[in-house]
């Protein structure tokens, strides 16, 4: 693709367990690439969305990059900072180049919501599931929030636009927010199985509102994955400018011409 800058590795190297890929130059300064995983990653998904997440920054970066670029997890969620932008716009490259749009709401268009369905959309593009389920809130009209749990804690949160202009999101970068007390992601010690299913009163999860939670327990490392359904009957709150949350740089509109509109 670029005689000049050809990509001539792609691999699983040892990196530090902070780190999932990265993108590096040949040390023998001849304008070669290599993209690489950290080979500790069990998860064939994850590795997948590495390898295309640093091809999105070989293809948008490299010249702005010329040391290389390590990816951390921390810094992909990480939007605010000059690293954090870059690693959304690689993101979002690798999104659309796993998950193609079309076939992606072709796969949802008349199902439910559920987890059956988000381990369908994972199998099906061989992406984790969480990656399924980002793409999922990036094109919903749902109000709807991904809530990632660690050590009964919220890790990061995302919310779809919908709910974002409701006023409900976590700033779980800028604050320790212990996961709600009566979810069943905070309840991970006392249910049996690898995923669960609840519906909630107001008051359980953020919002005055009666929530649907599916959760996906990692017993091992005491961590949770969990969607959060809310009902699309209240009231938009035109709070979009003030919000603290980071807006998306959309690659796909780098490449394709068009609008990717939304979906169910």
């Amino acid at each position: 693709m670029f005689p000049d800058a050809p990509i001539t590795l792609v691999d699983g190297i040892d990196l530090s367990s902070r780190f999932d890929g990265m993108l590096m130059p040949s040390p023998r300064g001849d304008g070669e690439w290599g993209i690489v995983y950290n080979k500790a990653i069990r998860s064939p998904g994850r590795i997948n969305f590495t390898l295309a997440h640093e091809l999105g920054h070989y293809l948008l970066h490299r010249h702005i990059s010329p040391a290389g670029i390590q990816c951390s997890n921390r810094a992909m969620l990480d939007w605010r900072s000059e690293l954090g932008a870059i690693e959304a716009q690689a993101n979002t490259f690798a999104s659309f180049l796993l998950m193609p749009l079309d076939d992606f709401r072709c796969q949802i268009r008349g199902e439910d919501i559920s987890l059956d369905l988000m381990r369908h959309l994972s199998d099906r593009y061989e992406v984790s599931i969480t990656a399924a389920i980002l793409k999922w809130l990036g094109i919903t009209e749902r109000r709807a929030m991904l809530v990632i749990g660690s050590n009964g804690f919220i890790d990061w949160a995302r919310s779809s636009n919908r709910l974002m202009k409701s006023g409900v999101f976590y700033r779980a970068r800028q604050q320790t927010i212990p996961l709600p007390e009566q979810s069943l992601a905070a309840r991970q010690g006392s249910v049996v199985g690898a995923f669960a299913e609840a519906d909630h009163p107001r008051g359980v999860w953020l919002g005055d509102e009666d929530v649907r939670e599916m959760t996906i327990f990692s017993h091992s490392n005491e961590m949770t994955i969990s969607l959060l359904l809310y009902s699309n009957d209240a009231p938009d709150k035109r709070w979009a400018n003030e919000l603290d949350e980071p807006e998306e740089w959309d690659t796909y509109d780098q490449f394709v011409a068009g609008n990717h509109g939304s979906s169910r």
